[in-house]
């Protein structure tokens, strides 16, 4: 066992931290912090003067309690559903290799980039009056909680099985056998042996599902009705509808002081059950199923996803095309003056070369952030700077969007008219993906291997190159995929913040869908439909450059 590293090693690691953590500190500082800050203290602050009594008004009234109460138990039923469902999927992909696997996980992964106006309208196809259900059986399950929590399923499905998945992946299955080979029952070595391996994971998937279905919007709105509203809901209908500001920002501050008190809680439970795990190659954990039971496994989770998945996305292809066979593609390429300066084509370019910024943005600022917080002896500002990572997917995109326009308009941040800033605002999201992905394989390494790399000398970042960066080059990959996915359906912030001559495809998808007319309505679908394939194209190259060569990421 080598020697605990000295005083003065320990020392300049803690100093190599903080200066890792300084990119991502003032990034969230200027595009998140002072944003939010700044529409707050608008809707909260007259005359110089806080109106913090505005806080009890708003949470006697009864309608705001009530929605509050939605807010939480169906994001915590969602959660819950979300995991029953999808992990399953996450064991048939990290430990299954079958004919396929590369084009269905695209396919898994393309639903939770779409725009949710654009989900919402293909679920109200199915669930809705006049839908495939409705028609066939008579069932409509559109205006009840049964139509969220499957759409906000087919949303989340994606984030169980990449980020379980991608470790699950990596666990020697070894360990398992050993444990059944002296005596336990599959399920006993499972529970005893995989699933404490797997709990922080779990726990990091668990958190992303429920801060996006806490936030939730477009889906609740589309199928929820009138009946029933979230916290985002509202702080959009009293922006936009309402012009209160004072009430939309007290269910800001709401809604930011939940998220904090959940990621709290979830650190901490996650730093209780963190241990050291034997990590291999995912490429020799796979194998083909044997057995009728490992098949019908396989085949209930094809089902799901053909089910789930796969029928609102066809529906969206059957409506571009319309009956009007290409006409509404053709119509892609023409400008009309009405919705766009530019012909709707040219979303996609925009969006792909946006998207590709804010990877970019995300990985380095989501890495750096990943690997300063690594060490579980860092100090409790360190520890606590690893939460606040994550409330940019739990404060209101609506929020975010007005704070930009805010109070970025001034010099020396004057960006409202440069093209990065909706990468900037697209990047925010994408951090969080980023970090929770590579914290779990980061923190699983060894500590013993780095503490033996000081010893011989190494400095902090050769030793994170020779002992971490072989190790985590697999979750890095899965970082950047999801970072570029939430890019290109990124809506709540773009949508205040895009030009209309430089229109994102979620933005013109949303505008498309908000003018009356066939034309419009079909123009829509046709650009969801381009957005899933340049999605599902992006997916499916991935996947095989993390599988074919994973030796070089």
């Amino acid at each position: 066992m080598p020697p605990a590293p000295s005083t003065a090693g320990r020392a300049k690691g803690v100093a190599a931290r903080l200066a890792l953590l300084a990119v991502p500190v003032a990034f969230f500082a200027v595009f998140f912090a002072y944003p939010v800050a700044a529409i707050v203290a608008r809707g909260l602050k007259t005359d110089g003067s806080w109106h913090l009594g505005r806080f009890a008004e708003v949470l006697a009234q009864p309608d705001v309690r009530q929605v509050l109460w939605f807010t939480t138990w169906q994001a915590l039923v969602s959660t819950a559903l979300t995991l029953l469902i999808a992990l399953p999927g996450a064991y048939v992909f990290a430990r299954y290799d079958f004919p396929g696997k590369q084009l269905l996980g695209a396919v898994v992964t393309v639903p939770f980039v779409l725009p949710t106006v654009v989900v919402g309208s293909a679920f109200m196809a199915l669930v809705g009056r006049g839908g495939l259900l409705h028609e066939w059986w008579g069932l409509r399950l559109d205006t009840t909680v049964w139509a969220i929590l499957l759409a906000h399923v087919f949303f989340n499905y994606a984030v169980v099985v990449r980020t379980v998945g991608g470790l699950w992946a990596q666990l020697d299955p070894r360990q398992e056998e050993a444990a059944r080979m002296l005596g336990a029952s599959p399920a006993t070595a499972w529970r005893r042996v995989t699933l404490p391996a797997l709990a922080p994971a779990v726990a990091a998937a668990a958190l992303m599902v429920f801060l996006f279905t806490f936030t939730s919007f477009g889906v609740v709105q589309i199928l929820g009705g009138p009946a029933f509203s979230t916290l985002e809901v509202e702080i959009y209908r009293q922006t936009s509808e309402i012009f209160d500001l004072s009430t939309a920002a007290v269910l800001t501050m709401i809604q930011f002081v939940a998220v904090g008190v959940i990621l709290a809680l979830h650190a901490w439970t996650v730093r209780r059950r963190e241990s050291a795990l034997r990590l291999v190659d995912a490429s020799v954990t796979a194998r083909r199923p044997r057995g009728a039971g490992q098949w019908t496994l396989l085949g209930a989770v094809v089902a799901t996803v053909a089910v789930l998945l796969v029928a609102p996305l066809a529906v969206l292809v059957e409506r571009s095309f319309g009956g009007a066979g290409l006409d509404y593609y053709r119509a892609l390429t023409r400008e009309d003056g009405g919705v766009f300066l530019v012909a709707p084509i040219e979303a996609v370019g925009n969006s792909l070369q946006y998207a590709f910024a804010a990877t970019a943005i995300a990985v380095v600022v989501g890495g750096l952030a990943a690997v300063a917080l690594t060490r579980r002896d860092a100090g409790r500002l360190v520890r606590g700077f690893d939460a606040l990572l994550m409330l940019p997917l739990g404060v209101s995109a609506v929020t975010v969007g007005f704070g930009f326009l805010i109070a970025l308009d001034e010099p020396p941040l004057d960006l409202r008219a440069s093209w990065i800033l909706v990468p900037l605002a697209q990047a925010l999201v994408g951090v969080p993906f980023v970090v929770r992905t590579m914290l779990p394989v980061l923190r699983a390494v060894d500590v013993r291997l780095r503490e033996a790399a000081a010893v011989l000398g190494a400095s902090p970042w050769r030793a994170w190159r020779e002992v971490d960066l072989p190790m985590v080059r697999r979750a890095l990959l899965i970082a950047a995929g999801f970072a570029f996915a939430v890019s290109l359906g990124e809506f709540g912030a773009t949508v205040f913040i895009a030009r209309p001559d430089n229109p994102t495809l979620p933005v013109a998808v949303a505008r498309l869908l908000g003018r009356p007319g066939q034309l419009n309505y079909g123009q829509a679908m046709a650009l969801s439909t381009v957005l899933m394939i340049v999605c599902a194209v992006a997916l499916l190259a991935l996947e095989r450059l993390r599988t074919d060569r994973t030796g070089e990421f």
